[in-house]
């Protein structure tokens, strides 16, 4: 489960910002995490209660954002859900992936 080593990631990159702002407890954190990233958000969540419980975010809410993938015409500049990056249907132009493989800290509050 890969979900642990990111968490860590994550909760050092919290508790260092928190540090920075001269907080002593983290008590909510927030993520987005996309569609596409391969991360399991209910597998990240326990990794939160497993990891956050030695650290400055223990008991802190953790709350995770879905990105959904969507694509975007490189012609019309239409963008919509999905990640099939096939002809867009509107014009008929190259579409790409443009949202759904993010993963990253949204927000902290911190006491």
């Amino acid at each position: 489960m890969h979900e642990v080593g990111i968490m860590n990631d994550i909760l050092e990159i919290a508790v260092d910002a928190a540090k920075n702002a001269g907080g002593s407890k983290i008590s909510a954190l927030r993520v987005r995490v996309g569609e596409l990233s391969g991360v399991v958000p209910d597998a990240l969540s326990f990794a939160f209660d497993v990891v956050a419980s030695s650290t400055i975010a223990a008991g802190a809410t953790f709350t995770i954002d879905t990105v959904e993938a969507t694509c975007l015409c490189t012609e019309c500049g239409k963008e919509r859900i999905g990640a099939s990056p096939a002809a867009c249907p509107d014009c008929g132009g190259r579409s790409i992936i443009s949202n759904g493989y993010e993963l990253l800290v949204s927000s902290i509050e911190v006491d």
